[in-house]
C-alpha cells in the first residue's frame, strides 16, 4: 500500500500536470493563430492537413507540452518542499 505521501504527491503532482497543460495548450493555440492567421489543425493526422502543417503543430504541442509538464512538476515540487521540508516521493535529490 502506498503512503500517505506518495498519494498526496500524485494528486498535487497530477493535477499541477493536467492544468499545466490546458493552460499550454491555451498559449499554444493562440500563439499558432496569431503567427499563422489561421487556426492549429483540428486533427493533425487526418490525410486533409498537409504535412507541414501536421508536423509543425505536432512538434510545436509536443514541446510545450513538455515544457509545462517540467515546469508544473519542479513548482509543484518546490512548494512541497517548502510545505513539508522534504522532496516529494521519487524526486529526491540525485548526487
Amino acid at each position: 500500500m502506498k503512503s500517505t505521501d506518495e498519494m498526496g504527491w500524485r494528486l498535487v503532482g497530477g493535477l499541477s500536470a493536467v492544468l499545466a497543460g490546458l493552460a499550454a495548450r491555451r498559449l499554444l493555440t493562440a500563439l499558432w493563430t496569431r503567427l499563422t492567421g489561421r487556426t492549429p489543425p483540428m486533427n493533425p493526422a487526418s490525410p486533409s492537413t498537409t504535412w507541414p502543417k501536421a508536423v509543425g503543430w505536432a512538434a510545436a504541442s509536443g514541446v510545450a507540452m513538455g515544457v509545462a509538464r517540467l515546469l508544473a512538476t519542479r513548482v509543484a515540487a518546490s512548494t512541497w518542499a517548502k510545505a513539508s521540508g522534504k522532496l516529494p516521493p521519487g524526486l529526491e535529490e540525485v548526487t
